[in-house]
């Protein structure tokens, strides 16, 4: 009877240590979780080869833009950026860059022009076009000075030796010439493509819906202080109905900038439609200067005058301001004229 009982006792001993050793082996199972993604994605990165320098660009790469004074290699994309022209500072804002100086607007108050005055609060104003303040521009230690060989050659290699400086050849008829110059400069060439593509494609829609409208002959006038113009093909305005596809009369149907004019040739400024500008300095005299010429019987007898075709439109943004800003707003001036009448 104790020799069953001592086996007995064995067997149950070998039994306990069998299940014990089964428990074991399971919890340890149930311990090796799967890898988590973050595992996984770890390591995987520490399995993938690292991404060639090409593939990040950097900003601190260099580059060579080709521009009216020759080549200038700029280091990095510029975010301290002086502007000597108006139409440059259109360009500048449009890519999404506040200047923080810039050259002073075209008005008789000095203020901004009233289509950029709340994207320049608190830009630095840097003299004018033809005049640029050198001391003030090195004060703001820029990284990229834009200018205008027809303005400020004479400073180019000052303006070099404060900062990387890339200019524009010429200020008056396409614009778009300057601003590709600019987008490049300021490594944003993909931007302005796709900003001037825009503009094109306003431009190719307004001729669509325009047809047989186009065959208007439009006629420029600008009143300026001690002198009146007659605008022709190459400038801002002549250059946007060229695009569009309007007509001008034969007298202004030239591929030059604008004749200065006394009133005997008034004659040549009458047209299907006949808009005009007027520039005003501080005493009035812009203003003058045009009263005096709307009131003089050779206007009073022009045909577009008596037909009711003559419209007045802002100076900044048909002449003086120059940029991709402006010439969305002048296209809006003419669709609002011509396409919703």
């Amino acid at each position: 009877m104790l020799r069953r009982n001592v086996q007995m006792f064995r067997n149950f001993r070998s039994m306990a240590l069998i299940l014990i050793t089964a428990c074991v082996f399971i919890v340890a199972g149930c311990g090796q979780q799967a890898p988590t993604s973050q595992t996984t994605d770890k390591a995987a990165a520490s399995n993938s080869p690292a991404p060639s320098p090409s593939a990040q660009p950097s900003s601190s790469a260099e580059y060579t833009v080709k521009h009216a004074m020759g080549e200038t290699k700029i280091t990095g994309t510029p975010k301290k950026v002086v502007v000597l022209t108006n139409e440059g500072t259109e360009a500048v804002l449009s890519l999404g860059i506040k200047p923080v100086g810039a050259v002073k607007s075209f008005t008789s108050t000095g203020d901004w022009y009233e289509h950029i005055k709340a994207d320049m609060q608190g830009v630095t104003v840097v003299g004018d076009e033809n005049q640029p303040n050198l001391e003030l521009i090195a004060s703001l230690k820029p990284d990229l000075i834009i200018g205008n060989k027809l303005r400020q050659e004479k400073v180019y290699q000052q303006l070099s030796a404060i900062a990387p400086t890339v200019f524009s050849e010429k200020l008056m008829g396409d614009w778009q010439i300057n601003y590709r110059v600019y987008a490049e400069a300021l490594n944003k060439k993909a931007e302005g493509d796709k900003i001037i593509g825009d503009f094109e494609n306003r431009i190719t829609a307004f001729k669509q819906k325009a047809g047989d409208k186009l065959n208007t002959k439009v006629s420029i006038v600008r009143f300026m202080p001690g002198k009146v113009r007659i605008y022709m093909k190459d400038t801002f305005s002549g250059v946007i109905l060229k695009k569009l596809g309007f007509q001008r009369p034969a007298p202004q149907d030239q591929e030059k900038f604008a004749d200065d004019v006394q009133k005997e040739r008034i004659p040549d400024m009458n047209g299907d439609v006949l808009f005009y500008f007027t520039y005003e300095n501080d005493k009035g005299e812009g203003s003058k200067i045009e009263q005096e010429w709307l009131n003089d019987p050779l206007w009073k007898n022009l045909d577009v005058v008596q037909k009711g075709h003559v419209q007045q439109v802002s100076d900044a943004i048909w002449n003086t301001a120059g940029g991709i800003k402006a010439a969305n707003l002048l296209l809006d001036d003419l669709e609002k004229y011509f396409l919703k009448k």
